[in-house]
Order: C-alpha cells, then sequence, then structure tokens
C-alpha cells in the first residue's frame, strides 16, 4: 500500500520574499541516468574528446538537467507536493560543466489568490559567485482538499 504524501504549502502560506536555497554538484551518475533515460548522445555532454575541440572545451551539463532540478525544487519544496508550473521561462546563461557545484535561489516575487499563482523567480551561481541560470515561473500552488463525503465518490 502506498503512503500518502503531505501536501505542500496553500497559497495562504506563502508570502512574497521568502526563499528557498538548494546546493547541487553535477555529478556524472545523474548525467548517464538522464542520458540513458531519454536515448540523448549528444557529444557535447559526454565526449571529452569532441568537446575539447569547441570553444566549450569539455563536455557540459544538458540545459534539460537543469531545468529538472528546478522544477524538482518547486515539486518538493515551494511549494511542494501538489502544485504545479502553470509558465516558465529559464535562460541558460553560462554552460554548467560536470562536477560543478552549484547553488539554486528561488524567491516568491508575488502571490495571486485571485488566480491561486505564485511567481518565483530562480537563479544559479556557480561557487556561489558567477550566474549561469536565471529564470522565472508561474505555479500553481496545491489546492486543500476538500472534506470527504458521499459525492467524492460519484467520479468512481
Amino acid at each position: 500500500m502506498l503512503k500518502k504524501r503531505k501536501l505542500g504549502r496553500n497559497i495562504s502560506e506563502i508570502t512574497v520574499g521568502e526563499k528557498l536555497i538548494l546546493h547541487q554538484k553535477m555529478e556524472d551518475k545523474d548525467l548517464l541516468l538522464y542520458l540513458g533515460l531519454t536515448d540523448d548522445a549528444n557529444p557535447l555532454y559526454i565526449q571529452h574528446d569532441y568537446a575539447s575541440q569547441t570553444p566549450l572545451k569539455r563536455p557540459i551539463v544538458p540545459a534539460i538537467m537543469l531545468t529538472g532540478i528546478v522544477i524538482s525544487a518547486i515539486s518538493k519544496y515551494l511549494p511542494g507536493p501538489g502544485s504545479h508550473i502553470t509558465k516558465q521561462e529559464i535562460r541558460f546563461l553560462e554552460p554548467v560543466y560536470h562536477y560543478e557545484n552549484l547553488q539554486f535561489t528561488f524567491e516568491v516575487t508575488n502571490v495571486d489568490n485571485e488566480n491561486h499563482l505564485i511567481d518565483i523567480k530562480v537563479e544559479a551561481l556557480r561557487n556561489e559567485a558567477e550566474q549561469v541560470l536565471e529564470g522565472m515561473l508561474s505555479v500553481c500552488p496545491p489546492y486543500a482538499p476538500s472534506k470527504l463525503n458521499v459525492n467524492v465518490l460519484e467520479n468512481f
């Protein structure tokens, strides 16, 4: 039997200015898992000999992996389980290389109670100094579940 997960925070519990900071190291195991799942064989991601001949000089982390870290943080932490992204705009300012340490900062910039949406600004810094990613997301926080009654079962 699956255990029910606790829902993330309701929109009424979220305030403008609150932040979440996450640290993530770009590990080969994560990259290989991504490449295996997607069958993405881009040599720029894994072939040192090819990447060394490009202006990047070494293999880079796929942008979709960085996007996945951002999306996962929304689903897990801010606002958390039960939320979903309705809009995202992410810019990749600098390449990210294998084994680098990134610090992701998420900040709530707007709470729209009427439309049940929050806006979250995100940025990622390499070595806590150089910005490599920036973006904005519109997120629908989880809805508070209604009380169970006889009518709930009508859809089954």
